[in-house]
């Protein structure tokens, strides 16, 4: 059995990190490829509201973990100890994906789709000079001027850019778990 693929979403705040791994997962699913994802968030996740059973199962409780499980799906909360190790988690949690997006951990080594708006400063994330740009798949943006010889700049303007951007990220996305 292949095992899943993973490439990171990253981008300043308010880039559209969301909006384009919402729109990636999307083709990857019309191409019939089991999608799943990882978000990585600056403040601790929250597990309903104080006083609810399922949060004190968990916060007074201290419960290893909690499932939530309702109509429509669950909601795992987990006390892991590898909270910032995207690859951990996938192997953990993720492992029977044809792919997994993670969303954001700009610091892991991971294959990178770079996500850049011209109204939010100072630029793209991208360095060529640094060591770690060859992980840069793509660089999406919507910035018309913006060109690059070393890494596949995406205009959301083009034409069939959401396909290409589709085949890029499985033909560069780390392999886990095979």
């Amino acid at each position: 059995m292949a095992g899943a693929r993973v490439i990171s979403i990253i981008g300043r705040k308010n880039a559209g990190k969301t909006t384009l791994t919402v729109a990636l997962a999307a083709e990857f699913a019309r191409r019939g490829r089991r999608v799943m994802t990882l978000k990585h968030g600056s403040h601790a996740p929250t597990l309903d509201t104080e006083g609810t059973d399922s949060w004190r199962h968990f916060t007074e409780g201290r419960a290893e973990r909690t499932v939530l499980s309702g109509e429509g799906g669950l909601v795992l909360f987990d006390r892991a100890p590898d909270a910032y190790d995207p690859l951990a988690l996938v192997e953990r949690f993720l492992a029977d994906a044809d792919i997994v997006l993670v969303e954001g951990y700009k610091r892991a080594a991971l294959p990178k789709i770079e996500v850049w708006r011209k109204g939010i400063p100072p630029g793209p994330i991208y360095d060529p000079a640094e060591p770690e740009a060859q992980r840069w798949v793509a660089l999406v943006t919507d910035d018309r001027s913006l060109r690059s010889e070393e890494v596949r700049v995406l205009q959301f303007s083009d034409t069939m850019w959401i396909q290409l951007l589709a085949t890029l990220a499985w033909e560069r996305a780390l392999e886990v778990g095979a």
